[in-house]
């Protein structure tokens, strides 16, 4: 019965799924020598043969034939009249061959074996998945949700590998439920306490980056290459491109025929919205694209300071900035370069500067208006209290403040 128990434990993880079988009887071997060392003291003079497809073990001793009185090491030497009791041929000097079964360790002996054997081969199979792991960092992986808990979900991959989404790498439009399928990048692989530990994403700019190469042919062919990724996780994302064939136009193909390849991915990120642009070395040309929808006037740069100074007719102004200023501050991560907006004034509209009121508002609160591109009095009265709140970081009564100060210059 205790033989059967250490077989048992050969033949539960003998198939293992991330070990190979050369590894596996690799350790076996040594569990079992560890065994013969215990109770022989040596395991030089035996043979341990595993079969890997049925779990058999076979071990045998060698010891040398002494004459009788002249044995000094029991454990290396047998004396003939022993010998004589199983063999009646050997003579002195000859090998005398034994099997050792599993039942004479004792059962306590195999049992701590077993423990050992099992412990080795998860602590293999823990090595391997991390062995694994590393080398995909940042890989698409698709898996299966299997639970989900405040912080993040646990998903299994197709061999029942662990694999963490934390909730600071879902887009936050993401819900899961026991059972979803789910694709991400894999961000991280660490070992903590002697288990790997891999941290999947979904907000990773390489997460996108993939699902292009999935999409477009001609990134993963070269063709294309990915100059550079922003996102705003679920809002926006702006992705350069360039191609090495003139032929090939890099915005069309990865948009497609009536945006064919973008809206899968689209639809894969929770519809965030996605900019392509063609990347160049004009840094001007290249603000404005990044800086699209929105149409530029004209720009001024600071190349020492990183800055740029952009011009926009007063209806352009809101497009540069974008929704919740997601539009401005991916162009200026896109591109390096810290952007101000500023509004030109019509001639035929009369307007004034925002820095006129600087009597009557503190001037930190202006401060917070031209930094969303809000320069002139009007171009803070075309927009909402909610909107200017969520755009700035003014609290709503200071909002509504400025507001009365501002209206009353034009009544």
């Amino acid at each position: 019965m205790s033989s059967i128990n250490l077989i048992d434990s050969f033949q539960e993880f003998k198939d293992f799924k991330n070990i190979d079988r050369p590894t596996v009887i690799s350790v076996l071997e040594e569990v079992f020598r560890s065994m013969i060392r215990k109770k022989y003291g040596t395991d030089e003079n035996c043979d341990v043969i595993v079969n890997p497809d049925n779990g058999d073990l076979e071990i045998w001793r060698t010891r040398t034939v002494m004459e009788d009185g002249f044995s000094e090491d029991d454990d290396l030497e047998i004396e003939l009249a022993d010998a004589h009791k199983i063999d009646a041929d050997l003579e002195v000097g000859d090998d005398f061959i034994e099997q050792i079964t599993l039942e004479s360790f004792g059962r306590r002996a195999i049992l701590a074996a077993r423990q050992t054997l099992v412990s080795k081969i998860l602590e293999l199979e823990k090595d391997e998945i991390f062995r694994k792991y590393k080398d995909r960092t940042g890989e698409i992986v698709t898996g299966e949700v299997y639970q989900v808990w405040k912080k993040e979900t646990l998903v299994l991959d197709d061999e029942g590998n662990e694999l963490l989404l934390p909730k600071t790498e879902q887009i936050p439009a993401d819900y899961f439920k026991k059972g979803d399928s789910v694709r991400a990048v894999i961000l991280k692989v660490d070992m903590m306490n002697s288990n790997p530990k891999i941290i999947i994403s979904r907000t990773a700019p390489e997460f996108l980056q993939r699902l292009f190469e999935l999409e477009v042919p001609e990134i993963f062919d070269g063709l294309i290459t990915i100059k550079k990724i922003v996102r705003e996780p679920g809002e926006r994302a702006k992705v350069a491109v360039e191609s090495y064939d003139d032929r090939i136009d890099p915005v069309g193909a990865c948009v497609g025929m009536k945006g064919s390849r973008i809206h899968g991915i689209v639809r894969e990120l929770k519809n965030e919205n996605i900019d392509v642009i063609n990347f160049t070395n004009n840094i001007s040309l290249y603000i404005q694209r990044a800086l699209s929808p929105a149409k530029i006037s004209s720009i001024k740069l600071d190349d020492e300071e990183k800055r740029a100074a952009v011009y926009l007719k007063p209806d352009q102004v809101s497009l540069a900035i974008g929704r919740g200023g997601h539009n401005i501050k991916l162009a200026g991560k896109l591109t390096g370069y810290e952007i101000d907006v500023y509004r030109e004034a019509d001639e035929n509209d009369e307007d004034v500067d925002i820095e006129e009121f600087s009597d009557e508002i503190d001037g930190w609160i202006l401060d917070e208006f031209k930094r969303i591109g809000l320069d002139t009095a009007k171009s803070v009265l075309e927009l909402s209290v909610d909107e200017l709140v969520k755009r700035t970081d003014l609290e709503e009564s200071t909002v509504k403040e400025v507001i009365e100060i501002l209206k009353a210059e034009f009544e």
